[in-house]
């Protein structure tokens, strides 16, 4: 199945912030190979620390990102 523009923005972006490295190795990746379009969704909010540290904006970005992902956006 195709993603929509949503989704195709929502992981763009994430990417641009993450890298493509990290999208490619990811659980996101996997599920949305798998058709779980839901379960991948739910992997963006896992996405919110740098340093080990849990941080406000890369949490408000994830939570941007997965509502454009789910598109209700």
């Amino acid at each position: 199945m195709a993603i929509n523009q949503g989704q195709w923005d929502a992981l763009m972006s994430f990417t641009y912030n993450l890298g493509a490295a990290n999208l490619g190795t990811s659980t996101l990746l996997k599920l949305l190979n798998a058709g779980d379009y839901p379960g991948a969704a739910e992997q963006f909010p896992r996405w919110n620390k740098a340093g080990g540290q849990v941080l406000a904006g890369l949490t408000k970005r994830r939570a941007a990102e997965r509502v454009m992902f789910l598109g209700a956006a």
